[in-house]
């Protein structure tokens, strides 16, 4: 099992809406990094849910894999603001993976009490200027969020 952190603006997708869905596709990754990060995640493995470019970033749940990588379909919508006139159905650019929601926090664990942990100096959110939105994290570190998220 390997683990993982994605980010999504609370205003574009949040943990809520994971909750409501049940099942959501994360689409609209357009950074090659990022994308070849969905496509090593295999189902069951497990995510940080994190709310960013927001008032207060914060992890706010846990989150699994369901379906593992495929064709991103809105990197064929015309309308969607990922759009890539590049990619084709016989050779698509971009790639999405479903996932299911495991648990949304009571309390975020938010970024400024992440930094202040000694234990996550090396954990890629953290770094100045990681702006990746979805990247892998040390199974340490995963453990650590639940550590902290349980003595709330």
């Amino acid at each position: 099992m390997q683990y993982w952190l994605v980010k999504s603006e609370p205003s574009c997708y949040s943990i809520e809406d994971l909750k409501r869905e049940k099942i959501g596709s994360w689409t609209d990754v357009r950074n090659y990094q990022a994308r070849n990060f969905l496509r090593a995640m295999k189902v069951g493995d497990l995510l940080l849910f994190h709310h960013s470019s927001c008032a207060v970033p914060a992890i706010v749940g846990v989150a699994k894999v369901v379906r593992e990588a495929y064709p991103d379909p809105t990197q064929f919508d015309k309308n969607n603001e990922g759009f890539d006139s590049k990619a084709t159905k016989d050779n698509p650019r971009w790639s999405a993976v479903d996932v299911a929601l495991v648990e949304a926090f009571e309390q975020p664990l938010t970024l400024a009490e992440l930094k202040a942990d000694k234990v996550f100096t090396g954990m890629e959110l953290v770094k100045q200027g990681s702006r990746l939105s979805v990247q892998p994290v040390s199974e340490p570190h995963f453990k650590r969020v639940l550590k902290l998220r349980s003595k709330r």
